[in-house]
């Protein structure tokens, strides 16, 4: 995989760069495009080359990305006069530049200043309502606080105007079902599957939310998207697997075997037991009795 490969050879700079081999530059950028959390080196090395001139100017304009780079890793330090002096020099650079604002925002949330930081968002949103980046920053804000209630609000009001963001609707069930929301985190995974129907980890999530829900047409339903995330995984997914069998367990207890749509899935949790005991003997087998003996009392192991 060329993410494993790009990480590996991150790993591998980096001990050359801590140890003066140099690549301190080459280092920063991989980092940077990885999206890798290494504050303390990117602070290090960083401050390395800003403080030399003669590296620095080598940069051209990549200088100014370094420069933000290198205060985000601040930020990250609890280094805030550091962070303070590149949010300068990039203010200079940029004046008016609402990335730049952004960035003075960020700085002011990691100080825990959410009230300035509140108010610097709102002007920047003045002048750019559609700007993503700042609504996640609201939201962000809000649940750093402990107020999930505000992080809803900001989130519904964000998938109004970008609905297709699949990150926010994910994002917005995982805060519903930490609510115990359930009925809304269900309509927000129904978004989820609607919009990407082969996402194994969608369907799983709905059905957990429907059997958490519990009540007859639930259950019926759960069953089937814990099957179908069963087949979008090859048959390999644990946890769908046990949620086959416990949803049939369920079934058969509220229905007792008068549910004739059961009688003829009845094949089913048969073949997700099954499943389930070939996986445990080829990765746990000395958990293999446990698992027998839950199916057996489940009343569904063959």
């Amino acid at each position: 995989m060329v993410g494993a490969s790009e990480a590996a050879r991150m790993e591998r700079l980096e001990s050359q760069v801590e140890n003066g081999g140099g690549g301190a530059w080459e280092y920063l950028c991989l980092v940077r495009k990885l999206k890798a959390r290494r504050s303390n080196k990117v602070l290090k090395h960083g401050l390395s080359i800003l403080n030399d001139h003669r590296a620095r100017s080598k940069l051209g304009a990549e200088e100014w990305t370094l420069y933000e780079q290198v205060a985000f890793a601040a930020m990250d330090c609890q280094q805030h006069d550091v962070a303070k002096d590149c949010i300068a020099v990039l203010s200079k650079q940029f004046p008016g530049s609402i990335r730049i604002g952004r960035v003075e925002g960020m700085l002011l949330e990691s100080k825990g200043a959410w009230a300035e930081a509140e108010k610097v968002y709102a002007r920047l949103l003045d002048d750019s309502p559609l700007d993503q980046i700042i609504h996640k920053r609201k939201v962000a804000m809000a649940k750093a606080q402990g107020d999930l209630s505000a992080a809803v609000k900001f989130l519904n009001k964000y998938l109004e105007i970008f609905m297709a963001d699949h990150d926010a609707w994910r994002e917005l069930a995982e805060i519903y079902v930490s609510l115990q929301m359930y009925k809304q985190a269900a309509f927000c995974y129904e978004e989820l599957i609607l919009s990407q129907p082969t996402v194994p980890p969608y369907h799983l999530a709905y059905a957990e939310v429907l059997y958490t829900i519990g009540g007859l047409e639930n259950l019926q339903t759960a069953k089937k998207y814990y099957a179908s995330t069963v087949a979008l995984t090859g048959g390999k997914n644990t946890r769908a697997l046990y949620g086959v069998c416990s949803c049939s367990v369920a079934i058969r207890q509220l229905t007792k075997g008068r549910n004739k749509e059961e009688k003829e899935m009845s094949d089913l949790q048969t073949l997700a037991a099954e499943a389930l005991q070939r996986d445990y003997k080829q990765r746990a087998p000395n958990k293999l009795p446990l698992l027998m003996s839950m199916l057996k009392n489940m009343k569904l192991n063959s």
